[in-house]
């Protein structure tokens, strides 16, 4: 997916130097033109230079035939303007282990103005970022490296053409089953050989049944070799192709030559069999891959192919892709929803569950937003568009998640180091096994075999896979119960938090006031003293008299009639309620109407102290009296507290940071659980605290949902955002929780760590096999088809570990780790 179209670079045919062009942001007029050129022109190499201001790009000509891009982008830098950057998705076919992804990593960061690539061999993607390049250079590196490559489409949410991914593995099976068929005569008269039973296939019949299983079944192998040793490297293909043509080579050449009546040594089954395990192997692998990805295709199919618009008065159903913003969207009930929007009509429940894992349905009504990809589950719904297309928040999910399977773990970059020279290490073992039995045992034979089961056992794939087999399935699990991880870096850097900062207010509580007391004066009642307020509140829309109506409602008290209200500006509210004259508000407002009550004043200060708002209720007409307090808060989660125990139960530090004073923080974290407190700090010192924590030694996640977090979020370790705040919180952090639960986070660091657990294991595995069957083959103590066998099963068993994380539920594992 090319996200900016920014430059050209074309060949020369005047000189044997090069050319760009390229974007340049930030340039107002012809002397930015002027100081771009001068800059550039500065550059080692450049010979030409001009800077037109109107297309914004610069053409820079250089006399080395590789354009120095970096050196001009800096220049650029320099200068006080910003290089347009150009980010591509690539799909790369032709793949089968580590070494080839390496490879193509390698070839695209050799492309002129290149300044990262990453290649991912579970997903077969390979993400570009450049200064000065072109989709068609690309493309023509990775065709020069022995693979083929395509553009990923620009909306993740499009439906697909035809996926032919099923087709190709049923093919795959085919092939892998033919093998088997071909190579079963073979093995089962080597078998009955052995036994004593006599029943070895004759060697012309071997040859036969051998042949096509090389050379047909096998020629995948040898046109992935050829690839590769042109591009000057190595691949499992290559040992494959070595190791069984070693073998058949071997067989056919005892065979022709055996005297007659003479029956030679004959490994037909060997170079068989391996091709058929290999094959059977890389089947069975894809077919492990493609769940690896079930995530992506739930996403992706979440979305609904017609949209039924509004136009004249008449509903019209047209294709998806016909709908603008703007559009007026009817849903039925029982119908997904379409497309980002706004409801001008109807309401109802509607099903947010893949958006933020919450099963319950949502009420929404008119002036609400709803989701593309959810479902409207009663009442008919007419929505505005707001966000068609690649703009929509199943679209921008898809594009998170995707850029998190594609990334590269850090982990990953040791092991790409490995992998490079793991291929020309096994050709080296070979070579010293093969002289190592010909030298001590004199037997060309045994030195060959012994060599070929070396070149077989050995196997890159599981390295290669290992990694981001677990990204995809770990990051994929989460973001089905809404979480979202930005990357392979978060996800590797989460599972060693062992300190998470909380933001107080709307992450831990609500983040709106609600009444949390009630205090009436003596001989009243606390209904009686909500049925006044809420009546007095009937006439304001100030978010406390907001909170009193829901009160009111949620306890069934009814109000009463209203008259004469009056609002007090920053005092309160005045107003006859069934005859009676009252006023609610502030203890100011009560001293300047000469109203005082002893026994409340002692609770107001108890409960002001403790953080909270307090209204005073009274009446001033015909008698004037203290009727009673109301107090507002804002109400602890009920999630919190069991998300601080979860983080407890998994040796995690959870600290309390918030703006209250002294008394309203411990109140608050004594609820919670919360031992270390951080109060009174101000917006701008949140990344401070992280600071602090740091200096102590701890691992530092940090949960907001504010723009005045965001600061806090990039300073931490982990960035956790709630989604249900700002986007700049969002944007700043690694990890985005899809709804305003904060048990979420344990579980987010949960299934990081398991995540990683996986990553370790399949690492482990991959090199103790390696380490222990390679020694074992060069021994002689496995045979070429055991060593097959093994080398199939290796890169299957790292992504079956793998997948077992597709089970994991937040509830299922937040109280202890894998």
């Amino acid at each position: 997916m090319a996200t900016a179209a920014a430059y050209d670079r074309t060949a020369t045919e005047e000189h044997s130097g090069s050319e760009i062009d390229i974007g340049i942001e930030g340039m107002t007029c012809a002397s930015c033109a002027g100081r771009v050129e001068k800059a550039i022109a500065a550059v080692p190499g450049v010979v030409d230079v001009s800077v037109n201001p109107a297309t914004e790009k610069a053409h820079v000509a250089f006399a080395d035939a590789a354009p120095n891009t970096p050196a001009v982008a800096q220049a650029i830098r320099k200068a006080g303007y910003a290089p347009a950057t150009a980010e591509f998705d690539l799909r790369v076919e032709g793949m089968t282990c580590a070494s080839c992804a390496g490879r193509v990593e390698r070839a695209l960061i050799r492309v002129p103005g290149v300044v990262e690539a990453t290649v991912n061999l579970a997903t077969e993607r390979a993400h570009v970022v450049g200064h000065g390049v072109v989709l068609g250079d690309l493309l023509a590196a990775v065709e020069r490296a022995g693979y083929r490559a395509s553009p990923v489409g620009e909306d993740p949410t499009a439906m697909p053409a035809p996926d032919d991914a099923q087709a190709r593995s049923r093919g795959e099976l085919a092939r892998a089953l033919v093998a088997a068929g071909l190579s079963l005569p073979l093995v089962l008269g080597m078998v009955a050989d052995l036994l004593g039973f006599g029943m070895m296939v004759p060697g012309w019949a071997q040859f036969a049944l051998a042949t096509p299983v090389q050379f047909w079944l096998g020629a995948r192998f040898y046109r992935a070799a050829y690839n590769a040793v042109r591009a000057g490297t190595g691949n499992m293909d290559l040992l494959v192709a070595l190791g069984t043509t070693a073998a058949w080579g071997l067989s056919t050449y005892g065979l022709l030559t055996a005297p007659p009546g003479m029956g030679p040594h004959l490994y037909y089954e060997a170079s068989a069999v391996i091709i058929a395990f290999v094959l059977l192997g890389k089947w069975l692998e894809t077919r492990a891959k493609r769940q690896t990805a079930a995530a992506i295709r739930a996403l992706t199919g979440l979305r609904p192919d017609t949209a039924r618009i509004r136009r004249s008065g008449a509903e019209v159903e047209v294709p998806l892709a016909q709908v603008r913003v703007g559009d007026i969207v009817v849903i039925r009930p029982g119908e997904r929803v379409p497309v980002d929007g706004r409801i001008v009509e109807g309401a109802g429940s509607v099903d947010e569950s893949m958006l933020t894992g919450e099963p319950l349905p949502v009420e929404k009504g008119v002036d609400e937003n709803v989701t593309g990809g959810t479902i409207n589950v009663d009442g008919l719904l007419v929505v505005e568009t707001t966000a068609v297309g690649a703009e929509t928040a199943l679209a921008r999910i898809v594009r998170l998640v995707e850029g998190a399977q594609a990334s590269k773990a850090p982990i990953q970059r040791m092991v790409d180091k490995v992998s490079a020279l793991f291929v020309p290490a096994v050709l080296l073992v070979a070579l010293a096994t093969f002289g190592a039995w010909w030298a001590f045992t004199g037997d060309v034979e045994a030195a060959i075999i012994a060599a070929v089961s070396v070149l077989v056992i050995a196997c890159p794939c599981a390295l290669g896979l290992a990694t981001p087999t677990a990204v995809m399935v770990g990051t994929g699990a989460a973001a089905r119960h809404g979480i979202l991880i930005k990357d392979a870096d978060t996800l590797e850097r989460a599972h060693a938090v062992t300190a998470v900062a909380f933001d107080k207010t709307g992450t831990l509580t609500e983040g709106r006031p609600g009444v949390t007391d009630i205090v009436p004066a003596r001989n009243r009642v606390e209904a009686e003293v909500l049925r006044i307020a809420a009546t007095l509140q009937q006439g304001s829309e100030h978010p406390l008299a907001h909170a009193v109506r829901l009160r009111a409602a949620a306890d069934g008290v009814v109000p009463g009639a209203l008259a004469e209200f009056r609002a007090l500006a920053g005092r309160g509210v005045s107003g006859v309620v069934e005859g009676r004259s009252h006023l609610l508000g502030t203890r100011r407002l009560m001293a300047e109407n000469g109203l005082t009550d002893a026994a409340l004043e002692a609770r107001a200060d108890a409960l002001e102290a403790a953080g909270k708002t307090v209204s005073w209720l009274s009446e001033t007409a015909p008698e004037k009296r203290v009727l009673g307090l109301v107090a507002f808060g804002d109400a602890v989660k009920k999630s919190a507290r069991a998300a601080v125990r979860s983080l407890q139960a998994q040796g995690i530090e959870a600290v309390l940071v918030t703006g209250d004073g002294p008394g309203a923080a411990r109140t608050v974290a004594g609820e919670l659980g919360i031992d270390r407190i951080f109060a009174e700090v101000l917006p701008g010192d949140k990344a401070d605290v992280v600071a602090t924590l740091k200096r102590d030694g701890k691992v530092v996640a940090m949960v907001g949902d504010g723009i005045n977090d965001a600061p806090a979020l990039a300073a931490a370790d982990v960035g956790i955002a709630m989604a249900t705040g700002t986007d700049v919180a969002m944007h700043t952090a690694g990890v985005t929780l899809m709804r305003g639960d904060p048990a979420l986070v344990g579980a987010a660091i949960d299934i990081s760590r398991r995540t990683y657990a996986k990553i370790r294991q399949g690492l482990f595995w991959a090199f103790a096999y390696n380490v222990i069957g390679i020694p074992l083959a060069a021994s002689g103590y496995l045979s070429p088809v055991l060593a097959g066998a093994a080398m199939a099963l290796s890169s299957v068993s790292v992504v079956a570990n793998a997948l077992t994380l597709r089970g994991w539920h937040p509830r299922a594992g937040s109280e202890k780790t894998a």
